[in-house]
């Protein structure tokens, strides 16, 4: 992982720009360099806006992503004026088109600058991205992620910037964009007031519950942000939890007689055919987008077949089968480790602490007193069978409702 600084890369940006000028993309005015769209748009071997074409003729869009914003006013229905509130117009004569937009901006009194070339100025808002990208990853990038908001205009020109100086036609093989984030079916605004901080949402909810929120909807989609969302979040992290617990009571309490050989019947049988074709299906839905939403439904699904055949082993006096159901429960454990959900140092389930960052301190404080006192009922549990009635048999009876 490489955490990048503009300050720092402000050479390697003036070296770029200039690269970018020398193939004919680039042009100087007034102090700064603007990207000629036009004439990279009319190379055979280029194309402009990859991304959103539709956008191109945007104004609004393109004055946004220049660091500006557009000014209209009507009056029935006809637009009386329209300018930029804080791009100047001695700034949009200095472009020969208005789909130009800045590569090196020259400062104004009182904003940073560098010595350049051209004067003294400050990177563009496009530039700095692609430079500092293409400076560690080189002249292609793989997998380039970033929000659906950003689309147009800022990654089709970190598109064309770096098409423009490599001077190939590929710069980067795919991009991922994730969804917006909504507050009550609203975009979070402060005029709206309906802004939420991160701190604000995990005074309210814990991080867990949080990122099964965000981990219940598709990356590329929007998340809405409410009752209703994190509603869903609880329930299913109280699923998660009842069965992580009920895993670790059987585990605990089942013994060393459930750990030798035990011949699978039609109960075990069933499960785990249901066990195998639900990894099945999360290994599908993983690979298809890295749907987290369907592989946590197929584990959702899964927890709830366990507990219907841990129940039917009750009813049929005798108990689940051990490996199965550790093996069900190391599952969903680690798929949510890969999730992020459960730190690495958990064994089995969500941690005993309230932070979750130290799971295995207290386990390890307790392992001790719960294993003594498993092997306590087991001892008990064994005599109980044995006797077939009695004190013993009552005893053992009343130490499984304990348990």
């Amino acid at each position: 992982d490489v955490l990048t600084r503009v300050s720092e890369f402000v050479p390697e940006i003036i070296e770029f720009v200039q690269k970018i000028i020398e193939n004919g993309y680039g042009y100087v005015s007034n102090g700064s360099v603007y990207f000629d769209c036009a004439t990279f748009d009319a190379s055979p071997n280029h194309s402009y806006a990859k991304l959103v074409p539709e956008a191109v003729g945007n104004l609004d869009a393109l004055v946004e992503g220049e660091g500006g914003s557009i000014r209209r006013i009507y009056w029935e229905g006809l637009e009386l004026f329209s300018g930029e509130l804080s791009v100047s117009n001695e700034r949009l004569k200095e472009k020969r088109n208005e789909k130009d937009f800045a590569l090196w901006k020259a400062s104004k009194p009182g904003e940073p600058e560098w010595d350049s070339p051209w004067g003294k100025g400050r990177p563009g808002w496009h530039i700095e991205c692609s430079v500092m990208s293409c400076d560690i990853l080189g002249s292609k990038i793989d997998v380039h992620t970033g929000g659906v908001d950003l689309k147009f205009p800022h990654h089709d020109n970190e598109i064309a910037q770096a098409e423009a100086h490599y001077k190939h036609d590929q710069w980067v093989n795919y991009f991922l964009h994730s969804g917006h984030l909504t507050i009550e079916g609203c975009k979070m605004s402060k005029s709206l007031k309906n802004f939420i901080t991160i701190k604000e949402a995990l005074g309210r909810y814990t991080s867990r519950q949080l990122r099964f929120a965000f981990l219940l909807h598709a990356w590329n989609a929007t998340l809405d942000y409410g009752t209703n969302t994190m509603q869903e979040a609880e329930q299913i992290e109280k699923l998660f939890n009842e069965f992580f617990l009920t895993a670790k009571n059987l585990l605990r309490y089942q013994g060393a007689e459930n750990e030798a050989f035990v011949k699978w019947g039609s109960l075990d049988k069933d499960l785990n055919a249901k066990f195998l074709s639900k990894k099945s299906l999360v290994h599908e839905a993983l690979c298809d987008s890295i749907d987290t939403a369907s592989a946590l439904n197929e584990m959702r699904d899964l927890v709830k077949e366990t507990n219907i055949y841990i129940g039917s082993c009750r009813q049929a006096s005798r108990d689940p089968n051990q490996s199965l159901i550790k093996s069900i429960a190391n599952y969903a454990t680690n798929l949510l480790k890969i999730f992020g959900v459960i730190p690495d140092d958990s064994t089995i389930g969500f941690p005993l602490s309230a932070t979750g960052s130290t799971s295995a301190g207290m386990e390890a404080v307790a392992e001790p007193f719960v294993t003594a006192l498993a092997r306590f009922r087991d001892d008990v549990r064994i005599v109980a069978r044995k006797e077939k009635g009695g004190s013993m048999s009552k005893l053992g009876a009343w130490i499984d409702v304990v348990s």
